[in-house]
C-alpha cells in the first residue's frame, strides 16, 4: 500500500515539474528573443546615427569646397549688374596662336581668328567691349571667344564664324556690367551667377537636411522607447 500511494503521490509532483521546466523554457527563449531584438535595434540605429553623421560631415566639405572655389569666384566678380547691349560692331581680325597637346610632352601650334564684339549698355553711348565670360577676360584675351586649341584650324574658324552671324542677327543682348565703371568690358555670360549658386548650395543642404532628420528620428525613436518601458513598469 505505501508503494502504491507513493507512486500516486509522485505523479503530480512530476507534471508540475514537467510544466515548469516547459514554462521556463518558453521563458528563456522569449528572453532570448528580446535581447536579439534589442541588439538587432540598438546595431541598426548606431548604424543610422553613422549615417546621419557622414551626412552631415561630407555636406560640410562640400561647403567649404564650393567656399574657396564657386562662391569665391562669385563674390570676386565686379560683374555684377545686368543690362542690355546693343551690338555696335562685331569683327573677325588677324589670327591667334594656341597651343594643343599631342601626346606626353608633345605640343604644337595651331590658329584661330580671333573675334572683337564692341557693343553700348543700355543705349548710353558708352562704347565697351565684349567678353564670353570671366575665363576670357581674366586670360588677358582681346578676343570675345577662346575656343578650345585642337589640330583642325578650319573646325575652329567655323566656330568664331557662326559667333559673329548669331551676334549680328541679334543684335540686343542681356549682358553684364560693372556698375562702379572700373572695367570697361562687359561679360555676356556670368560662369557664376544666382542660379548656379543656387544649385550648388541645395545638394549638400539638401544632405545635411538629411542627416541631421535621421539624427532626430533616431533620438526620438529611443527617448520613445524608454518612455514606454518606464510607462511599463510603472502599470507592472
Amino acid at each position: 500500500m505505501f508503494f502504491v500511494a507513493g507512486a500516486k503521490n509522485t505523479a503530480p509532483l512530476g507534471r508540475g515539474n514537467e510544466r515548469r521546466s516547459i514554462y521556463q523554457t518558453f521563458r528563456e527563449v522569449d528572453l532570448l528573443d528580446k535581447k536579439k531584438t534589442v541588439t538587432a535595434l540598438k546595431a541598426g540605429e548606431d548604424r543610422a546615427i553613422l549615417l546621419g553623421l557622414g551626412m552631415i560631415l561630407s555636406s560640410v566639405m562640400i561647403y567649404f569646397v564650393l567656399g574657396i572655389t564657386t562662391l569665391r569666384s562669385f563674390a570676386d566678380s565686379v560683374w555684377t549688374e545686368e543690362g542690355v547691349c546693343a551690338v555696335l560692331n562685331s569683327t573677325v581680325t588677324a589670327d591667334r596662336n594656341c597651343s594643343y597637346s599631342c601626346g606626353s610632352d608633345c605640343w604644337r601650334v595651331s590658329k584661330y581668328p580671333c573675334l572683337q564684339v564692341y557693343v553700348s549698355v543700355n543705349n548710353t553711348g558708352r562704347v565697351s567691349r565684349l567678353s564670353h565670360n570671366e575665363e576670357t577676360q581674366y586670360a588677358g584675351s582681346e578676343c570675345f571667344f577662346v575656343p578650345r586649341c585642337q589640330k583642325d584650324s578650319v573646325a575652329m574658324h567655323n566656330i568664331i564664324i557662326n559667333i559673329s552671324k548669331h551676334l549680328k542677327m541679334n543684335q540686343q543682348l542681356p549682358c553684364y556690367y560693372d556698375p562702379s565703371g572700373q572695367r570697361e568690358t562687359v561679360l555676356l555670360t556670368r560662369l557664376y551667377d544666382h542660379n548656379v549658386i543656387f544649385l550648388s548650395l541645395l545638394w549638400p543642404s539638401c544632405m545635411l537636411t538629411g542627416g541631421t532628420l535621421i539624427i532626430m528620428m533616431v533620438k526620438l525613436t529611443q527617448y520613445l522607447s524608454r518612455l514606454c518601458e518606464e510607462i511599463g513598469k510603472i502599470n507592472r
